[in-house]
């Protein structure tokens, strides 16, 4: 576990699992592309001046600096400033994935063990034991894996997958063979990360289960 911090931080991490922290120690730190940003995001997709925080009280607030392509908090973008909470996410152009963490709080949980999978439903990216999933997800494939995912532990039927991942079409409309198809893609994709665990579990005669890696 990190030890309990005397500032706030941001935490940035990687798709490698790595990460970057900035103590936010003055009266306000801003992110971008320059050189001369406090928080330096080198990306074609992050705008030179592309965000500020600045402390207001007891609080530090987020402002987006008229970006190209937007900043996001917990998975929304933000049209005008807002307060920051401890463990909120900040997205820079759905680029750069940043966490605030207040004073005398310890990192997130996901700092502290890297392994299994994991979905951020605002930007449809997905990690898996830290790596990211590259290129991404098809549309299909992510539906179909929101949906095991938000329902762990249960079984999802092929009905449920339908209404899912092809909400216009009729339940014999889609053949089981389409279905399976999709499943199977989408276990080749996490197995070029992860092949050693078996995520997505067929239940015969009922449907699909998910069972995150521990």
């Amino acid at each position: 576990m990190m030890a309990t911090k005397e500032v706030p931080l941001l935490i940035l991490r990687e798709a490698d699992d790595s990460t970057k922290e900035w103590g936010l120690v003055g009266d306000s730190v801003t992110l971008g592309r320059e050189p001369d940003n406090d928080v330096v995001l080198p990306d074609r997709q992050v705008s030179r001046y592309h965000a500020r925080i600045e402390r207001q009280g007891p609080h530090f607030v987020l402002s987006d600096l008229g970006s190209k392509n937007g900043t996001y908090l917990n998975g929304e973008q933000i049209q005008a400033p807002h307060s920051l909470r401890d463990g909120d996410e900040i997205s820079v152009a759905l680029r750069y994935r940043l966490f605030f963490i207040d004073a005398a709080a310890t990192a997130p949980l996901f700092f502290q063990s890297h392994r299994g999978l994991r979905i951020d439903p605002g930007s449809r990216r997905v990690w898996v034991n830290g790596r990211e999933l590259s290129p991404p997800l098809s549309a299909g494939q992510f539906a179909l894996l929101s949906l095991l995912v938000g329902n762990a532990g249960n079984v999802i039927s092929r009905e449920e997958t339908v209404r899912a991942v092809w909400p216009d079409a009729t339940d014999s409309g889609v053949t089981d063979q389409a279905i399976d198809a999709l499943v199977r893609r989408l276990r080749d994709r996490i197995a070029e990360v992860d092949p050693d665990h078996q995520y997505i579990v067929t239940v015969r005669g009922h449907g699909f289960l998910f069972e995150n890696a521990t």
